[in-house]
């Protein structure tokens, strides 16, 4: 039997043809503000890393929030993480950024206007049929208002996927604070300002990436309806309520 998915949480026509659009190299995902004759191009599907999911519960969230508690300071989280409602297979996952650039001149000088589109972990190769937008385990499908995203907030631009069970450890390095500094993380760098930390005794990972002030989460379902992908977007609307 063909995949379904529920009316309310379903991906609207813009929030599908932004979703397919921008994992495909060479589409025009719209034009540069203020210039609709320079189109913006997808230039790149880049795979960022792997990461180790081991439990099956993913977590999609900023790795920090902004409480500028004394619990804060000393590395206790001070609200749960916002853990998607849908699991997934243990397992490990490749995370893709899509690219896009967008000329532009400001004030005479040149910028070639590269963005991240989406950041993507995927699942499987399977053919995604279908989007709908990802739960959290807190959201409530009834409390939704037309038109409404649930989405996690990152005022400091930065979200992450990480393993659920391992989160106190893998979050633990950006919420330590000494003597009013940032104690360093001893990340793994990766391309484009993404970093991993890792927790070798659950063999469990966090991977970071850009998310302008937050971000809505997609799932890509199957025919199965089984998940292929989830997708991370800043500021897009499109979904239907």
């Amino acid at each position: 039997m063909k995949w379904v998915g529920g009316e309310r949480l379903a991906a609207g026509s813009e929030a599908t043809w932004y979703l397919e659009t921008a994992f495909t190299p060479g589409a025009h995902l719209g034009t540069v503000y203020d210039d609709p004759t320079t189109p913006v191009v997808v230039t790149s599907i880049e795979e960022v890393t792997t990461m180790r999911v081991p439990s099956g519960r993913l977590v999609v969230d900023a790795p920090w929030d902004d409480d500028d508690t004394l619990k804060y300071k000393q590395g206790v989280p001070t609200r749960p993480p916002r853990g998607l409602a849908v699991r997934i297979p243990p397992g490990v996952y490749r995370v893709e950024i899509a690219w896009t650039a967008g000329p532009y001149e400001f004030f005479g000088e040149h910028f070639d206007g590269v963005e991240c589109a989406a950041t993507r972990l995927r699942i499987s190769d399977a053919p995604v049929i279908g989007w709908e937008m990802g739960l959290g385990v807190d959201d409530d499908i009834d409390r939704l208002l037309p038109g409404e995203q649930p989405q996690f907030g990152a005022d400091h631009n930065v979200g992450c996927f990480a393993d659920a069970s391992a989160w106190t450890t893998l979050s633990a390095p950006f919420r330590t604070c000494a003597d009013g500094r940032w104690a360093p993380r001893g990340a793994g760098q990766l391309p484009d300002g993404c970093e991993r930390i890792s927790d070798e005794l659950q063999q469990a990972d966090l991977v970071t990436f850009t998310a302008q002030s937050g971000g809505v989460v997609w799932l890509g379902r199957t025919k199965n309806g089984d998940v292929a992908a989830i997708v991370v977007t800043s500021g897009m609307a499109g979904a239907k309520a």
